[in-house]
């Protein structure tokens, strides 16, 4: 049988900090894995805010295609103009 062989401090210590270092990583990776979640969770939120507005802006493009129509038939066509309120039928 061989003689066991004792290490020094010094190797004691780079072993020591060795499994320290893997241990910090190992919590960090948590963390990154952690916030990744996080983020992911944001994400499906802006997604789903996304397309909610999405829809409303076709309920907003409709609505304006109704009032339209709906001028339209009441005044001909021809220009408005926003600021002073004043529609300008088209000469036919």
């Amino acid at each position: 049988m061989a003689d066991d062989i004792k290490f020094t401090e010094e190797e004691m210590k780079s072993l020591g900090d060795l499994q320290d270092s893997y241990t910090k990583k190992q919590a960090e990776l948590g963390q990154v894995s952690v916030q990744r979640i996080l983020l992911n969770q944001q994400l499906d939120n802006l997604d789903q805010r996304q397309s909610h507005l999405e829809k409303e802006y076709v309920q907003v493009q409709q609505q304006e295609r109704d009032l339209v129509k709906e001028l339209n038939e009441k005044y001909g066509a021809g220009q408005l103009d926003p600021e002073s309120g004043v529609f300008t039928p088209n000469n036919s």
